[in-house]
Parts: C-alpha cells; sequence; structure tokens
C-alpha cells in the first residue's frame, strides 16, 4: 500500500469512527458542571494534561520506523536548538511533518506551540483545524476534551485576527458543536447553535462552501434530519475542489440516503465511495452495506 492509500484508508476509518459514535438522537444537551473541570477554553497555554509527547507516542506506532526516525531526529535538534529563531523553525518543521504523515494531535501541539510564538494566522489556524480533525478521528474520551479545548482557543485567536476569513469561522463552529457533544461548557461563550450560525452565516456569504456544508450535513445527520443531510452533502460534492477529500461526503451522502429508506440512491453513492477506496478491507464492508439494502 502506498503513502497516497495508506492517507485516504486513515480517512476512511476516522470518518467510520465519527459517524458510529454521533449520538443516537440529535445533538446531546450540555451536562450542567461545578467550575474546576479542568478544561478552560480560550486560553493559550495548553487546557489539559494531554501533551504532545503523550499524542506523539501512540502516532510514532501508526506511522511505522522509517517516518518515526525522522521525527526522532527533528525533536532530537529542536531539543538543541540554541537560538528562538531556529526553534521557531523546527517547531513549524515537525508541525508540517507530522501533517504530512497525516497525524492530527502532534502536529495541532506543534502549530499551537508556533503560533504561541509568532502569532501567526496561519499556525492559530492550522492548530485550530488539526485540533479539530484529531477530535473527529479519535474515540478515547480521555483525550477528547483537550482536543475540542483547544481547537476553540486556538480559532478564537485565528478568527480574533481575520474576522472574517470563512475557514476560520467554518471552523470554530465545528469546535463549538464538538464540545457540545462532550457536555464542555465554554467560559466564553460558545453554544451548539452558535456554532451552527457560524456555519449558516458562511453558507450564505459562500453557498457552495465545501467545508461549511460538509459540517452542516455531518450535522444534521447528528440530528436525525437525513434529508438536510443529503441537500449539504450534494451540495458540497458539487462544489469540492481537487483538494477535497470528497470520499467523506459520499460516504455520509450514502448513510444519509440508507437512513431514509433510499436504497437505489443509497447503493449508487456506495459504489462511488468504494472506487475511491483502494483498501480491499473497507470494500468489502461497503460490499456488505449493499448487500444489506438489496435484500
Amino acid at each position: 500500500m502506498n503513502r497516497k492509500q495508506i492517507i485516504v484508508l486513515a480517512v476512511v476509518l476516522a470518518i467510520s469512527g465519527y459517524l458510529y459514535s454521533l449520538p443516537p438522537r440529535g445533538l446531546i444537551k450540555p451536562k450542567v458542571t461545578k467550575s474546576g473541570t479542568g478544561v478552560v477554553a480560550g486560553s493559550r497555554q495548553p487546557v489539559s494534561n494531554v501533551t504532545v509527547e503523550d499524542v506523539s507516542a501512540g502516532a510514532k506506532s501508526a506511522i511505522g520506523a522509517a517516518l518515526t526516525a525522522t521525527i526522532n531526529d527533528l525533536e532530537q535538534q529542536l531539543k538543541n536548538a540554541s537560538t528562538d529563531a531556529d526553534k521557531l523553525r523546527l517547531t513549524k518543521t515537525l508541525a508540517k511533518q507530522w501533517d504530512d504523515d497525516n497525524q492530527p494531535a502532534p502536529a495541532a501541539f506543534y502549530y499551537q506551540a508556533a503560533a504561541q510564538k509568532d502569532n501567526s494566522f496561519d499556525d492559530w489556524l492550522n492548530a485550530g483545524n488539526r485540533f479539530n480533525d484529531a477530535f473527529k478521528s479519535t474515540q478515547d474520551t480521555s483525550v477528547q476534551p483537550a482536543f475540542v479545548a483547544n481547537a476553540i482557543a486556538d480559532l478564537k485567536n485565528a478568527v480574533k485576527q481575520k474576522p472574517d476569513d470563512l475557514d476560520a469561522k467554518t471552523s470554530l463552529g465545528i469546535a463549538y458543536v464538538n464540545q457540545t457533544s462532550l457536555g464542555i461548557t465554554d467560559p466564553d461563550g460558545g453554544s451548539p447553535m452558535q456554532g451552527i450560525m457560524l456555519l449558516l452565516d458562511v453558507v450564505k456569504k459562500d453557498p457552495g462552501n465545501y467545508k461549511a456544508n460538509l459540517s452542516l450535513g455531518q450535522f444534521a445527520i447528528q440530528s436525525r434530519q437525513f434529508d438536510k443531510a443529503v441537500t449539504r452533502f450534494k451540495t458540497a460534492i458539487a462544489n469540492a475542489s481537487k483538494k477535497d477529500n470528497i470520499v467523506e461526503p459520499w460516504f455520509f451522502l450514502a448513510e444519509s440516503y440508507r437512513q431514509l429508506g433510499m436504497k437505489k440512491e443509497a447503493i449508487d453513492a456506495y459504489q462511488k465511495c468504494k472506487q475511491m477506496i483502494p483498501d480491499p478491507a473497507i470494500g468489502q464492508k461497503i460490499d456488505q452495506y449493499i448487500k444489506e439494502l438489496k435484500n
């Protein structure tokens, strides 16, 4: 399996884990909790005890010995760096390397560390996006609160610098909805409705926005509004660029059709999804879905 196939497979596995971890009856109403939970959004400092070392250990196991050797070398260079300029350069290099290895959690922490040094919009945005990706791709409840709270903190900094940036607003909207699914309260505000409103504002200004439509479709699935989900996923597919991984909207479109009882449409969407997945195991799972629909 080549590098591109590994990345596509990882994305598909993340999609599956995210879909089946969604609440069964819509968005969870946030729990009323006492202060002192250890999760504080809106700060540039780490918001929990989860560290880059914690997430890097598992990520290294996932990427194999050769890529791990590259990471280890960069980590050692960063440890030995003597100037602030070299430390910042190596921090950004590690963020990019983890990104290239399709490991969003360690990439997020390094982007965040870089942003804390240079206050760069791009680094804050990359950090927030990768924390959102890390949240979506894991079902480990011990790290999810840290991912979502860090995402909100970093994306607030991005939006503060560029209030009209649609990508930053979309990502912050996603993070707000994600926090509610965990029952986390952001002390500076941020509710699922506020998150949805941010996304709706994005598609009002840019109706074909791929990321906002994809996210609204996913949240429509959470609230069991499958007809609305279909519309969102079809819009995302129609407006996807070459850099967008359209396996995701096709997969969710198939799931939405299946929930609506539209078997032919679901089968066609599953078939389209299968064509883009180079892994036999995932293909067999999709074949199973199709077989169930045909019976």
